[in-house]
């Protein structure tokens, strides 16, 4: 007696259901070879890492953030600088009015733009600072610190001390807010090749934020009353 699969009745159909075989077969010994190798990679990568807000407030000089932020350059980024190529970076505090009708509305905002640069010839890192956006050449009112590594460079740019974001007049009292941070590679800065490559690209991401409810302050007359 001779038996057949309903599929595999000719000489066609055979061919096909043994290249379907073949193909299951090669996913299976893929999976089995590289499978419990999975757990492994994913494990090697570095945890993510949590971006803690410290929020002050007082009735006299209004709301100030500090934050050391978990600042992890990507490879291409960091081989790009080390070639000469400046980086950018966009750092910015929203003190938020939540509004459960509307958009959160900002009610305060602060901006500060940062240069990375590498000079090759000197081997040193270069620093600026400001409050208004930075010029491609690093030139204008800047505030510049030379650094001999880069990670003493990076140790200045994670830290945020005692940052003014709000004045005390720009908020009420008996309302809630929330701080919104956000640090940013502002890509948009990059020669013009670069950024055609950067937009979309995962490896020239580089992007943290956060958020923290702004302190209440005491009603008035409670600490002389206290």
């Amino acid at each position: 007696m001779v038996s057949s699969t309903p599929c595999c009745n000719d000489r066609a159909a055979d061919t096909a259901c043994r290249g379907v075989r073949r193909r299951r077969l090669g996913v299976l010994l893929v999976a089995s070879l590289f499978g419990p190798l999975a757990p492994a990679l994913q494990a090697q990568e570095p945890p993510p890492a949590t971006l803690v807000l410290e929020v002050e407030r007082t009735p006299d000089a209004g709301v100030f953030l500090s934050t050391t932020v978990p600042l992890r350059l990507p490879r291409v980024v960091e081989s790009a600088l080390r070639k000469g190529i400046a980086m950018h970076f966009v750092v910015q505090a929203q003190v938020l009015l939540r509004r459960w009708y509307w958009s959160d509305k900002v009610q305060a905002e602060a901006t500060r733009y940062l240069r990375l640069s590498y000079q090759p010839l000197t081997r040193r890192w270069r620093l600026s600072q400001s409050s208004t956006p930075i010029a491609a050449s690093g030139l204008g009112m800047a505030l510049g610190q030379n650094y001999d590594a880069l990670e003493e460079a990076l140790a200045a740019m994670q830290r945020v001390s005692r940052w003014q974001i709000a004045e005390a007049g720009e908020l009420d009292d008996d309302t809630a807010y929330t701080v919104r941070f956000e640090y940013r590679l502002d890509t948009s800065q990059l020669p013009r090749p670069l950024q055609w490559g950067a937009v979309g690209g995962a490896n020239w991401s580089l992007h943290l934020d956060g958020s923290a409810p702004v302190p209440a302050l005491p009603p008035r007359g409670a600490e002389a009353g206290s």
